[in-house]
């Protein structure tokens, strides 16, 4: 099991590698009433996501000069630019559904590119297929321990940022990224997941009592649509976060649009998806708690009017 030492391992490690990305405090309307909140634009990460902090701490932990990875996008984006800056050979399957500026991002970094089917699971498929003839090492977006511990570093530098915020709501996909901060943040601040209804890993592992398939839909499926919770991110949320909050697909463009009009900030559906809670009424944040929200990734190919 990951423990809060790997991911402040993992922080000295990528550090080299990785942008501190600012936070910014914004007044939003809710259906109850405006909230201030804290902002964490992980959205101006290098590749314009969380995910190379996951990547540059699996790349670095392996010999290998040859990688493989599976990803709706955002991954296998950081995957190529990690290969890239460690002078490594990635070869990253997507779905075909990827945003191409992603795709295009990918292939400007040097990398190989699949596109398989039309969903996140076909793209998982193709890519054991791949380890099993190539050979290489499968650096997975979500349910190994060095992506996990990377993705944790996020939390360490949120409660630098912001040690004032005890609720933090933060988009789940495949569950690495939560799962991180969760135990990165533990005692400290809580992490509130936040899934699209049609994208729902973590709602559906809590009901089951354990991570089952699941539908991919809606705009945010190229970066949050997981064929199913991690296995290792089950382990370490499930006794960790509260139930999960859904929002629907109208709320996420309205998130997006938002952050763009009110705030100039570009964020892709999954981004905007932890937002999307607050802006609807999803979630309603206890009386006089600081509320804090990661937009978690920016790589969008238009934003809503």
């Amino acid at each position: 099991m990951i423990t809060r030492e790997d991911i402040a391992a993992a922080a000295a490690r990528i550090a080299p590698f990785i942008r501190r990305t600012p936070v910014l405090t914004v007044e939003v309307p809710t259906p109850a009433g405006p909230v201030p909140v804290v902002l964490k634009l992980e959205s101006l990460q290098f590749t314009g996501s969380f995910k190379p902090r996951g990547a540059f701490n699996s790349l670095l932990r392996l010999e290998s000069l040859d990688v493989i990875a599976c990803s709706g996008g955002n991954h296998g984006l950081a995957v190529a630019h990690a290969a890239q800056v460690l002078g490594k050979r990635a070869l990253i399957v997507v779905p075909r559904s990827a945003a191409r500026t992603k795709v295009e991002a990918m292939k400007a970094c040097g990398a190989e590119v699949i596109l398989a089917g039309d969903v996140p699971a076909d793209a998982f498929a193709e890519a054991e297929r791949q380890v099993a003839a190539r050979g290489w090492p499968l650096v997975h977006p979500f349910d190994q321990e060095p992506t996990v511990a990377g993705q944790g570093t996020l939390g360490l530098e949120l409660l630098e940022q912001a040690p004032a915020v005890t609720h933090w709501l933060v988009a789940v996909g495949g569950g690495g990224f939560p799962a991180g901060l969760a135990l990165a943040m533990e005692g400290r601040a809580e992490v509130v997941p936040v899934e699209p209804e049609g994208c729902p890993t973590l709602y559906a592992a809590q009901a089951a009592g354990r991570p089952v398939l699941v539908k991919a839909e809606g705009a945010a499926r190229t970066s949050l649509g997981a064929p199913m919770l991690g296995r290792l991110p089950w382990e370490l949320l499930k006794d960790r976060v509260g139930p999960t909050v859904l929002v629907g697909e109208a709320a996420i463009l309205d998130a997006q649009a938002w952050l763009w009009r009110e705030v100039k900030v570009v964020a892709e559906p999954g981004g905007a998806t932890a937002l999307a809670a607050l802006l609807s009424g999803a979630w309603v944040p206890p009386p006089g708690v600081p509320v804090g929200v990661v937009i978690c990734g920016g790589n969008a190919d238009a934003i809503p009017a």
